[in-house]
């Protein structure tokens, strides 16, 4: 299948620069799978959708402020760090801005907005080069303890104005730190919706999966096939997993809330099926660790059977895993009919329900 197959031309001003007050004041597109309908809704009517005993699975990430500034020790260079994945407690694979950041340079960190300093100086040296062009940095002490001091909280790239609380770039939910972008389509609900949908009795479930920057990435190969997705940790607790489990046995529906979610549901179900098995739904297993899972048009899913959303980039791997979930045409029709009733893109922008 050709990347090619998943671009499309998005006027840049439908691109949102800030978010919606409040939250759930967005709008909601609800797509039907099966019959090709699109409605056009306000998201707190969600729950006009959902049935009681529907699952809700959510993602409990939160955006750690990963984005760092200090100087280096030779010579007073300025550096910017995008910490990105944690490899052991001191050290971290970061993007790096700045002259000359080869191994061996030494790094002292600037607190974040701040002209007096609260904390002790905190240094870093890079390691090493990664692959990807990135760097392996080594600090003198653990970092995550410090970050709220040190860092602030990154925005997409697509974003150019800073938010006046970056509260607003978390979900209401998240609780675990560790991703470096937010898991977007739960950026929409408040705590009174999801009240009213706990009393309206839908339930819900929570996992945490770490978002990566590559989430921002467009595929550049020219098969689809041929792309190496990123790696993302992720977790299903036991107690989630029999939760999900009876649900599916008892006959009720699993929706979730946004693309990491689907990749970690899918991925505690084993994933992209081998050759010749069968595609029936399986049960989901507990379980931590790193997926690459890679959903395109042509996987079978084996547990989500609703999924609430965004609307993606051109030529990403979000855009390609809405596509294997509701097909391609229907979800390019739909952003067709999104840009032209000037429906807001991307992280900050409305939200797609598909059903």
């Amino acid at each position: 299948m050709k990347t090619s197959d998943f671009d499309y031309d998005l006027p840049t001003d439908l691109i949102a620069q800030t978010p919606v007050e409040p939250r759930d004041a967005s709008r909601l597109m609800v797509v039907h799978r099966a019959t090709g309908q699109i409605e056009h809704r306000i998201f707190r009517d969600v729950g006009d959708y959902l049935r009681p005993g529907d699952l809700l699975v959510l993602n409990q990430t939160r955006v750690l402020p990963a984005r760092l500034w200090g100087r280096k020790v030779e010579t007073g260079g300025r550096v910017e760090l995008l910490l990105l994945k944690q490899h052991d407690e001191r050290t971290w694979e970061a993007l790096v801005r700045g002259k000359g950041l080869r191994p061996g340079v030494r790094i002292q960190l600037q607190e974040a907005g701040r002209r007096q300093p609260s904390l002790p100086p905190v240094t870093a040296e890079i390691v090493a080069e990664t692959d990807a062009g990135g760097r392996l940095v080594c600090f003198e002490q653990p970092i995550q303890p410090l970050l709220d001091e040190l860092g602030v909280v990154p925005l997409p790239p697509y974003i150019h104005q800073p938010l006046a609380d970056p509260e607003r770039y978390q979900t209401v939910y998240g609780r675990i730190g560790g991703s470096v972008a937010a898991p977007t389509a739960g950026l929409h609900f408040t705590p009174e919706l999801l009240m009213r949908l706990r009393r309206q009795g839908v339930e819900m479930a929570f996992v945490t999966l770490h978002i990566g920057l590559d989430t921002f990435r467009p595929v550049k190969e020219e098969r689809i096939e041929e792309h190496q997705i990123h790696t993302e940790w992720y977790e299903l607790t036991a107690p989630v997993a029999e939760q999900i489990n009876r649900a599916r046995l008892e006959g009720r529906r699993i929706m979730a809330v946004g693309t990491t979610v689907v990749r970690a549901l899918e991925s505690a179900a084993g994933g992209r099926e081998p050759a010749g098995e069968s595609c029936a739904w399986r049960t989901v297993s507990a379980c931590a660790g790193p997926t690459d899972l890679f959903i395109y048009p042509g996987y079978r899913f084996r547990v989500v059977e609703g999924m609430i959303t965004n609307f993606h980039l051109p030529r990403s791997t979000l855009l390609m895993l809405v596509s294997a979930f509701a097909g391609r045409e229907l979800i390019f029709r739909a952003y067709e009919e999104a840009i032209r009733l000037r429906y807001r893109f991307f992280s900050f922008g409305d939200a797609m329900l598909l059903l």
